[in-house]
């Protein structure tokens, strides 16, 4: 079977395997699945991924994904407008809103500082966040990923912030639920030290 090959099914294997997250096996079932499906449903799902890449665009306040104007949370007037949150990507938005408990705004840096991938600040959503300190925003939540680029990004924007006046706390990182301290790392047992609360 070594010369079997169906040319536009390699295609669409190898365009499933770009994604995140997808290997070769999952990138073939995947395929697989999309020549399982009805014409109708098969054009339905390329007319959804042309539609979002027509109508998502950055919000013009925070920058995180919508298809207006403003994003939902940045229209949403019962939010607290003095808190922003500041995240690398949409996703960490979404994350957050499925916890529940913040009700303020965000803001998408869409990246975090790293110098070993080309990306500075310059690359990021910085200057849009310096805009909307405009004396409203009393506290700016940094809330990059523990990573070494998350924890640069932290640091970089805390300098240029703390001058403007504003207060600016990171989230409390630690043991996860569920989770077993001998098998943290020395960076999370640091964290959740840190972070620590009275009970």
């Amino acid at each position: 079977m070594a010369g079997y090959h169906v040319p536009p099914l390699e295609g669409l294997v190898e365009k499933f395997e770009s994604l995140p997250g997808i290997g070769h096996k999952n990138a073939q079932r995947l395929a697989y699945h999309v020549l399982d499906m009805s014409r109708e449903d098969a054009e339905s799902f390329a007319a959804a991924i042309v539609e979002a890449h027509e109508k998502i665009h950055y919000c013009s306040v925070c920058c995180n994904l919508t298809d207006s104007d403003l994003c939902p949370v940045c229209r949403n007037d019962l939010r607290d407008k003095s808190v922003i949150c500041v995240v690398e990507e949409p996703k960490d938005v979404f994350a957050l809103e499925r916890a529940g408990e913040y009700n303020a705004q965000y803001h998408v840096l869409h990246g975090a500082i790293s110098p070993l991938s080309g990306i500075g600040p310059d690359q990021l959503h910085i200057k849009e966040l310096l805009a909307r300190i405009d004396g409203t925003v009393s506290e700016v939540i940094m809330a990059t990923n523990p990573t070494v680029e998350g924890e640069a990004t932290a640091m970089y924007l805390s300098r240029l912030l703390k001058p403007l006046g504003v207060k600016v706390t990171r989230l409390a990182y630690g043991i996860p639920v569920g989770g077993d301290l001998e098998y943290a790392d020395e960076v999370t047992l640091q964290r959740a030290m840190q972070g620590r609360q009275e009970l």
